[in-house]
């Protein structure tokens, strides 16, 4: 499909179906949800224990084939103060990101996570003892970093304010921030202009209530010429021009 064929009140049916969700299936599982989340088919978001920390205005999209994954499984159980994500506010996180914290993962505010990003603070094996669950370090995500599509990042590893990690590198060792940073290992091959300003998402929001009018005002105009037997049409026989 090139164009959306739903009338507005279906599509707007099901944003409320995956609100419905959110609120009642995925939110008990998280130890808190912010303001305004933005979930799409979060039934495809796999969440594995806790506790789990999402901030405000966060967008989280999942798809069938790349699930979003936050997996909470601290090596020693006993001790309370370990394993736990905290994903800040205004985040976006694209299909396929998995997080695995056997310690610690904080993600902060305005953070970009690409489609099928992985970050880990643990090896979950030790290299000579194999039944070992290894030994994990916190990992950092600052302010406003950018992880490109299928980045890695390893236990203990830092990523800088603002920095942006390019598509497929493997982040082994902290990254300093307003660079760019690629390769495997991940090196830094760019420092971003100093006299350029930093516009981070949390700017999409400074009046989230004027934001959210917007989008509703686009939908109704975009979509009030669809039907809903067009719509039904368009899923049984697409046409060339659909």
């Amino acid at each position: 499909m090139r164009r959306e064929h739903r009338p507005y009140y279906i599509k707007k049916f099901f944003t409320d179906i995956q609100k419905f969700y959110v609120k009642h299936f995925l939110e008990p599982q998280l130890k808190s949800l912010g303001e305004e989340p933005s979930f799409i088919k979060p039934w495809h978001i796999e969440v594995f224990g806790s506790p789990i920390e999402i901030g405000n205005y966060v967008n989280i999209i999942a798809s069938p084939d790349s699930r979003v994954r936050l997996t909470v499984w601290p090596t020693n159980p006993d001790r309370k103060d370990e394993g736990r994500i905290s994903i800040g506010s205004y985040c976006v996180i694209c299909p396929g990101v998995r997080l695995s914290s056997a310690m610690e993962i904080t993600i902060g505010d305005s953070c970009m996570m690409a489609n099928r990003v992985y970050i880990t603070d643990s090896d979950w094996h030790d290299i000579y003892n194999r039944a070992s669950t290894g030994n994990p370090k916190p990992v950092r995500i600052e302010e406003n970093a950018w992880l490109g599509d299928s980045v890695i990042v390893c236990k203990g590893v830092t990523v800088g304010k603002n920095s942006i990690i390019g598509a497929g590198a493997v982040v082994a060792s902290d990254i300093p921030a307003n660079v760019i940073a690629a390769g495997n290992p991940a090196k830094v091959i760019k420092e971003l202009d100093p006299n350029e300003q930093v516009t981070p998402r949390s700017q999409w929001y400074s009046n989230p209530d004027k934001l959210f009018m917007y989008f509703d005002m686009i939908d109704k105009d975009e979509l009030k010429s669809n039907t809903c037997l067009g719509w039904i049409r368009s899923i049984f026989r697409p046409s060339k021009n659909d």
